[in-house]
């Protein structure tokens, strides 16, 4: 497929390439949304929320339920619709004419999460809600407290809360083997207990066009932005085994972020073509295009499916356009802990 070409849930744009016009990048329901393993009758409902930026067709393909967020913008608060009422260059174009806005988001509620629990514990089936990860927002907490609220209630009612230590995308590609594996026959519990050990075997690596809106909302000093800015420093960051944001490194110059992904993709990557990859961006599709080529390269990969995204307001409010970044199954990141924190997990019980 061609390096400007985006397989994204609903629809091909192609371009000229310099890759061969018979290279596979294939929409997530060409991926693995066609096979009939996804159609069987499922053990559980799963639900998400917005932030895990699947789009509105896998969502229906895959049976999804969804809570949208809100972010909060000059104008008032806004419900994340996907897309539906503007397109994500308009969305990010505002931040570019303005690198010192800053929108803020809201963490659902208990009473939100308490109403949508209830419905599905009076439609009966096993439910398990996957969170924005706790490691980004307060709104697991809620969840949490509001399905301790709703077991009172509904004492026989499965209902699992699962926080994916991981964001974005990556999320997506995890839903959708949880939805793969329901199919397959595996309980609620099953699931839930699968999803667990499995969180921790997606990676995701990206890298951002400034450090404006990280400055914005006050993650990292304005100054270190303005001298990052006039370097042409670009972070490479990922998330940690809670889901919080980790930089990996600085790199000077764009180009060399983007290719410090790939190599982090050669060092991490299952070698598993059966499982998808994602990437995922903000505005940003020449990049994205470019890493499609280079994963192309990497050996065996020649032919693996490339779910293409875009991040929604709720994270792009945070990170800004221009972010970009590559996800996929590998290795499990537990075992590139430090020291200080492999002692800290015995003492936590081996705890996730």
């Amino acid at each position: 497929m061609p390096s400007d070409t985006f397989a994204t849930a609903d629809q091909f744009v192609s371009a000229e390439s310099d890759l061969s016009a018979d290279t596979p990048v294939m929409s997530a329901e060409d991926v693995a949304l066609g096979s009939s393993e996804f159609h069987q009758p499922r053990s559980c409902r799963i639900i998400v929320d917005s932030s895990a930026d699947i789009s509105p067709e896998v969502l229906k393909r895959l049976d999804l339920e969804l809570i949208p967020l809100t972010y909060v913008t000059p104008e008032g608060e806004v419900t994340d619709d996907q897309w539906a009422t503007q397109t994500p260059h308009e969305f990010y174009e505002v931040f570019r004419k303005d690198p010192k806005l800053h929108y803020t988001t809201c963490a659902i509620t208990p009473g939100r999460y308490l109403e949508v629990f209830e419905e599905a514990a009076k439609k009966g089936d096993p439910t398990i809600y996957v969170s924005l990860s706790g490691g980004l927002s307060s709104s697991i907490h809620n969840a949490e407290q509001a399905a301790g609220m709703l077991r009172e209630q509904y004492p026989d009612f499965e209902l699992y809360v699962l926080d994916p230590c991981c964001d974005s995308a990556a999320v997506e590609l995890l839903v959708i083997e949880m939805a793969r594996q329901a199919s397959k026959g595996l309980t609620a519990r099953e699931v839930y207990e699968w999803a667990c050990e499995s969180r921790y075997f997606v990676h995701g690596f990206f890298t951002l066009e400034s450090l404006d809106a990280l400055a914005a909302g006050g993650r990292i000093p304005p100054a270190a932005a303005q001298v990052g800015g006039k370097l042409d420093i670009k972070p490479e960051l990922s998330y940690d085994t809670n889901g919080a944001l980790t930089l990996c490194g600085v790199c000077r110059g764009r180009k060399k972020a983007l290719r410090s992904i790939i190599e982090h993709f050669r060092e991490s990557y299952s070698q598993d073509t059966s499982l998808p990859l994602a990437i995922v961006s903000a505005d940003a599709e020449k990049d994205a295009a470019w890493l499609d080529a280079q994963v192309r390269k990497v050996p065996g990969c020649e032919h693996v499916a490339i779910i293409h995204s875009t991040v929604g307001p709720i994270l792009g409010s945070h990170v800004g356009p221009g972010m970009v970044a590559l996800v996929f199954w590998g290795c499990d990141r537990r075992e590139k802990l430090s020291l200080t924190d492999r002692i800290a997990r015995k003492v936590r019980g081996d705890r996730a």
